[in-house]
């Protein structure tokens, strides 16, 4: 399978779980209607209508894309990472119950993890 080839900022976050500055991201306050898909390998990961602004500083989602999103424990033993399920790229941490929407959930993403796609529809 052909990876897009990613920069050193991009591999810092996507490959070795590393985390991008708060408030800094390209879609932290992006409100565009699309999809937003895994910067390597280009699978859907979240609908823009999920998005949400969460006063985190990094996007917010309360649902992921059917299968799009693999669970897995933090090293820290604290959190529940998030990694896109066909390729294994970081993508942030999921909390739950924290309130922000009425599905209790939050996917906080790195947006240099994202690409985002517009929607065409008119």
């Amino acid at each position: 399978m052909a990876y897009k080839t990613l920069s050193p900022e991009e591999a810092y976050v996507i490959l070795h779980k590393g985390t991008e500055a708060p408030f800094t991201g390209e879609y932290r306050n992006h409100k565009e209607k699309g999809t937003y898909r895994c910067r390597q390998c280009g699978t859907p990961l979240f609908s823009s209508d999920a998005k949400f602004d969460s006063g985190t500083g990094w996007p917010s989602f309360d649902e992921a894309l059917p299968g799009a999103v693999k669970e897995l424990p933090d090293s820290d033993g604290r959190r529940t990472e998030i990694v896109c399920a066909k390729c294994g790229g970081h993508l942030g941490h999921v909390f739950r119950g924290e309130g922000f929407t009425p599905k209790q959930t939050r996917h906080c993403v790195n947006s240099i993890s994202l690409s985002f796609d517009a929607d065409t529809a008119s």
